[in-house]
């Protein structure tokens, strides 16, 4: 299950905690060490997307010292130590965040993509299904997609389904709603349902690796070698830097 597809980690909710993020020094005195906890998850989560790992951990580290009770420092130590590969402290960092946050919906998607990503996926599915159900929760479709990647790992592609078609009554054209929906074409062998998917996608929402490279393959499929170009051309002239502009390089998918 691949990173793309569980959105909405502890990182957006980090993110939306607000406030300018600090250098990160020692605490002043009389700074409010719960204010400092925010600032440096913030740059924990700067430096994550930077792919600057264990930057990422010392301002995420300092945060867990600094408020250890806060449930998005807990989701976002979770976020950090996952892809560090430290399993034993991700699980730790997760379940604390999930007992300290359970009415948080934010910190309920990051802890059900977790679930989901380590193969717990009728849990996971509980907890996205509680996540959806939250009046306080102003995104419900993206815990409905989350829902489908989670289903469709347990190889429950009917109900994945589903939630796919659920999250685009809630949002019409979303695009990870129809990216997945595609996906899911192709997978059961219909590549012009996928196709047609992929172009109603691209006619609404902007171009992303994952959607052209989808479109590439169905079009290869369906024997449109222009019009498998033409995205194979967007590809490598928008994102050449993509893991899906180097499959296509190596001629995956030919």
């Amino acid at each position: 299950m691949s990173a793309r597809r569980l959105a909405a980690t502890a990182l957006a909710a980090a993110l939306a905690l607000g406030g300018c993020a600090s250098s990160g020094g020692d605490l002043a005195p009389g700074a409010n060490p719960k204010q400092a906890a925010i600032d440096n998850v913030q740059l924990s989560v700067a430096y994550l997307k930077l792919g600057k790992l264990a930057v990422a951990r010392h301002f995420i580290e300092r945060a867990l010292g600094e408020d250890p009770r806060n449930a998005t420092v807990q989701a976002t130590a979770g976020v950090v130590y996952e892809r560090l590969g430290e399993a034993s402290k991700a699980r730790r960092a997760y379940r604390e965040a999930a007992s300290l946050g359970r009415r948080d919906p934010d910190v309920m998607n990051t802890y059900g993509g977790y679930l989901c990503r380590t193969h717990h996926y009728a849990e996971g599915e509980k907890v996205f299904r509680e996540v959806i159900a939250n009046p306080l929760y102003q995104t419900p479709e993206v815990a409905m997609v989350n829902a489908g990647v989670c289903l469709e790992g347990a190889d429950n592609d009917t109900g994945a389904e589903n939630y796919f078609k659920r999250a685009l009554v809630m949002r019409p054209n979303m695009p990870e709603a129809l990216l997945e929906l595609a996906d899911l074409a192709m997978k059961r062998g219909d590549p012009a349902r996928a196709a047609k998917l992929i172009r109603q996608d691209l006619a609404v929402n902007p171009p992303s690796a994952p959607v052209l490279w989808l479109g590439v393959r169905a079009e290869r499929a369906l024997g449109h070698s222009n019009a498998a170009d033409a995205y194979a051309g967007e590809l490598a002239r928008k994102f050449p830097t993509s893991t899906e502009a180097r499959m296509l390089q190596a001629g995956v998918g030919s």
